[in-house]
């Protein structure tokens, strides 16, 4: 699924060390693999999500991994630095974690106070679109300046869409990492709440675009708040209110604020079955990129995830 976005990266770091790593290595580490496999436990059915003040009523397309098992597919399987943010991991019943055509959904949430959706109707999103695409080609000069291959926002995979009746925001980006031939998916869902937003992410490649589409117009109805934590329990004398409407969850920074370089592990889900035997030899040389990106991502322009 995602051979594409960074195999170049990968080729001149592995082969570099290629004569490092024994056939003792790997089978450790294939072990090891098998083992974090094994050690999750999924749930069904309604999930709580504690911290949000929310729920998730699965059906039977979807389990869920909790916030520490959840941990363990974005930490120890697929390479992302430690992210206490995680409440947990939507899977697809019929997915494999660690497959070519594996996908899951990554649930947050974001205690900013209400958004208020005032600016639904306003929004322009064909010139938030233009203005993101000129975003991403700025920061993809820095890159280039920094030795790092550029991105390129090709356009909506899936247009915005809010319901204002149940207070949910979706869309999908299309991009391009230079040096791919394929093409990347970011797909997310927006659920507004009293004193925040649950956040659900999904990352695949644009082949997979149908799948994680139906998958996520799933899950859109099974999202919601508790009682008292809901859009429609907001109360304005007592309440903080967040400093941003729906425009800036969409129009989040393409590069620092994507939710892929702030976790750079994200952008090797399709080396998932290869990740843990190539840490062990190329950790150092990710480090280095992952302190740049999170210099980028101190160093952004103060927008919101999107």
């Amino acid at each position: 699924m995602w051979k594409w976005m960074l195999v170049g990266l990968m080729a001149v770091a592995a082969g570099a060390h290629a004569q490092e790593t024994t056939d003792a290595e790997r089978k450790a580490a294939e072990q090891q693999t098998a083992q974090v496999v094994q050690s999750l436990k999924y749930h069904d059915g309604q999930i709580a999500v504690a911290k949000a003040q929310a729920h998730l009523n699965l059906g039977k397309e979807f389990r869920y991994l909790d916030s520490a098992d959840a941990r363990k597919v974005l930490e120890q399987l697929w390479g992302n630095p430690p992210d206490a943010d995680v409440l947990g991991m939507v899977v697809p019943r019929d997915g494999d974690l660690l497959g070519d055509q594996g996908w899951a959904v990554v649930v947050t949430y974001a205690d900013e106070g209400y958004v208020s959706d005032e600016d639904a109707a306003k929004i322009d999103y064909a010139q938030m679109l233009q203005d993101m695409k000129d975003e991403a080609k700025e920061g993809s000069k820095e890159r280039r300046e920094a030795g790092y291959g550029g991105i390129e926002l090709v356009g909506w995979a899936e247009p915005p869409h809010y319901d204002a009746g149940a207070k949910k925001l979706y869309w999908a980006k299309e991009l391009a990492f230079e040096g791919s031939e394929n093409h990347t998916l970011n797909y997310d869902i927006r659920v507004l709440g009293r004193r925040g937003y649950l956040s659900l992410n999904a990352v695949a490649g644009m082949g997979e675009l149908g799948q994680v589409r139906t998958g996520m117009q799933q899950l859109l109805p099974a999202v919601e708040f508790d009682q008292g934590a809901r859009y429609a329990d907001y109360d304005s004398s007592t309440d903080k209110t967040a400093a941003y409407g729906l425009a800036a969850l969409v129009g989040g920074g393409i590069a620092a604020k994507a939710g892929l370089f702030g976790k750079i592990g994200a952008l090797l889900l399709g080396l998932k079955k290869l990740l843990i035997p190539l840490v062990l030899v190329i950790g150092a040389f990710f480090g280095k990129i992952l302190s740049f990106f999170r210099r980028d991502k101190k160093g952004g322009d103060g927008g919101v995830v999107g």
